[in-house]
């Protein structure tokens, strides 16, 4: 509740025209509205208290939280109970010689007045000031009322000639006094004990207005209504011992909070980490919390403990605030070696070489981690931006390989339907024709795009089966079949799942198969220098040098092969 709710509510409470009858709860009001003060207070302290840990700006404290307004309403209201109490005393004792003057009057009437008629009258008037006067002081309206009473009995025994009346009326008063009665116990159904304390009054001033009884009956009707009337007493009596207990309760448990607080920080100069200082933190937070859940004690007190309370918590905070002082340097030093790690993410997130940049990304963040903390002023930040820069990464990727898998079905799809038709492929017999056509579906397989991991070896190599099985069919002989099935066997290579590495493997083959073929041309050249000029010599000379010139033309065929692979 804000301040202006408090001020409206006594605002309403001192409009009230009986400002007796709003005492108690003007009073409770005040009460609150020093709890309110004294939390507030305290929020502030701990709000300047965690600016400064944050290195922010400490808030400036506006306006008194509406102590002055709040208070100028309340002296006023005291000056005006005051006024009022006093006008009620003096009323009432003007009430109470009003009374005792009616009193001397029907005594009068009682033992002087002979004629019944004019006795009748006078009590009648008597009777009706008497209802007419207000309320008399308490102490003296029991006494009074009884003296009335009995002149009441005496007046109505003595008047024989009413007698009839006289029973009529006892009865009707005597069946009014049980109404009262079956209210009273009504009213011990209630559970607010100020509506208990205010239907107890009107019922009892209700019970001495109604008259005299029955004797036969008075007795034992007094002693049904005052055993009513005392336990509610004691209901009301036990509710505010009750209160007072609670309210002694509660400063005994703020003096032992004031304890416990001290023994939790009595080791400050040994914590030497923003663990223990955190966790201390945590548990005077919660000690601060269990504070304010026990509950309303009388002011004079509770503020002697509040001080003493305050001021354990602020030796803690400022013991915190002189630590992390002394860490502040190391926190920032680590916050700029992150803030270098951001920059490197922010330059990376936007990148699409996904397998690379992921490697990357996944090296800062490990590094991240290597770096520690860098301090509550900078830490939650700085991990925002660095997380933010991470996941503006791994999201698009995320999302580029959502795409291409749903790309890698669509492509296993299509590459199926054409196994099928390859499978089906009746070679033409113009094998020009045929080669240009199995050319084609080749293109046409490569063209298709990547499958799905799982599905790859198994489409790949139904596909290899299919086409060896075509070109083996055709009627080729030398070099042009060598040259066919070489370019077929790249074709099919193309379409493998990792094409790149098979290909490469393939052009390595080559280039090997080239540099044995130069090692042994280059052996059989030495050998021709020891061959003697004979006619036996002559022929093996003529054998190698075939040998020669058939690795020279093995030699250019490997390397038009080398030409014919494309760099992948």
């Amino acid at each position: 509740m804000e301040s202006t709710g408090f001020i409206e509510q006594l605002q309403e409470l001192v409009a009230n025209e009986d400002v007796l009858a709003v005492s108690r709860d003007v009073n409770d009001l005040r009460s609150k509205f020093d709890d309110y003060v004294l939390e507030e207070e305290r929020k502030f302290q701990v709000a300047q208290l965690e600016a400064e840990e944050k290195g922010e700006d400490a808030p400036v404290q506006e306006g008194d939280f509406g102590k002055q307004a709040f208070y100028e309403l309340f002296d006023a209201y005291k000056l005006k109970r005051k006024s009022a109490a006093e006008e009620k005393k003096a009323y009432e004792l003007k009430n109470l010689g009003d009374k005792r003057v009616l009193i001397r009057r029907l005594s009068e009437v009682v033992t002087s007045e002979e004629n019944i008629g004019a006795a009748f009258a006078s009590f009648k008037e008597i009777q009706d000031k008497w209802k007419e006067i207000g309320d008399i002081p308490r102490d003296k309206r029991n006494d009074i009322q009884k003296e009335y009473s009995k002149l009441l009995e005496d007046f109505f025994y003595n008047i024989n000639i009413y007698k009839q009346l006289k029973d009529h009326d006892f009865h009707r008063n005597l069946q009014m006094k049980f109404v009262v009665i079956d209210k009273l116990k009504e009213t011990q159904k209630l559970d607010s004990v100020k509506e208990i304390e205010a239907h107890l009054k009107l019922l009892q001033n209700e019970w001495e207005d109604i008259g005299p009884v029955p004797n036969e009956e008075w007795e034992r009707l007094k002693e049904v209504y005052w055993t009513e009337v005392r336990s509610l007493y004691n209901r009301i009596n036990r509710f505010y011992e009750d209160r007072r207990e609670e309210y002694r309760q509660n400063i005994e448990k703020k003096q032992a909070l004031v304890v416990e607080t001290e023994a939790l920080l009595e080791n400050m100069v040994d914590w030497d980490n923003t663990k223990s200082w955190e966790a201390k933190t945590k548990a005077v937070l919660k000690m601060q919390e269990r504070w304010k859940q026990i509950g309303y004690s009388p002011r004079k007190e509770s503020d002697l403990v509040w001080k003493e309370f305050r001021a354990v918590c602020d030796k803690f905070f400022e013991a915190k605030r002189a630590f992390y002082t002394k860490i502040d340097a190391v926190f920032d030093e680590v916050a700029e070696r992150k803030k270098a790690l951001i920059d490197k993410a922010n330059e990376l997130k936007d990148s699409t070489d996904w397998q690379d940049t992921a490697k990357k990304m996944v090296q800062l963040q490990s590094q991240w981690k290597q770096l520690g903390h860098s301090g509550r002023r900078n830490e939650q930040k700085l991990w925002k931006t660095f997380r933010s820069a991470c996941d503006t990464f791994f999201n698009a990727r995320e999302a580029h390989y959502a795409d291409q898998n749903k790309q890698f079905e669509d492509n296993l799809i299509a590459k199926k339907a054409l196994l099928e038709k390859i499978e089906e492929f009746k070679l033409p017999s113009n094998k020009k024709q045929a080669l240009e056509e199995l050319k084609a579906l080749s293109s046409e397989f490569n063209g298709i795009g990547k499958v799905p991991m799982k599905s790859k070896d198994e489409v790949y190599k139904a596909f290899k089966s299919s086409m060896d099985k075509h070109y083996s069919e055709l009627k080729m002989e030398g070099e042009e079949k060598e040259r066919v099935l070489f370019e077929a066997k790249i074709e099919t290579l193309r379409a493998s799942p990792d094409s790149g590495r098979q290909l490469r493997g393939l052009k390595l083959d080559l280039s090997k198969e080239l540099d044995k073929c130069r090692r042994e041309i280059q052996q059989l050249e030495n050998n021709l220098g020891f061959f003697a000029s004979t006619k036996g010599a002559e022929a093996l000379k003529k054998d190698v040098e075939k040998k020669v010139e058939r690795m020279r033309s093995r030699m250019d065929s490997i390397r038009r092969k080398m030409r014919m692979i494309p760099n992948e």
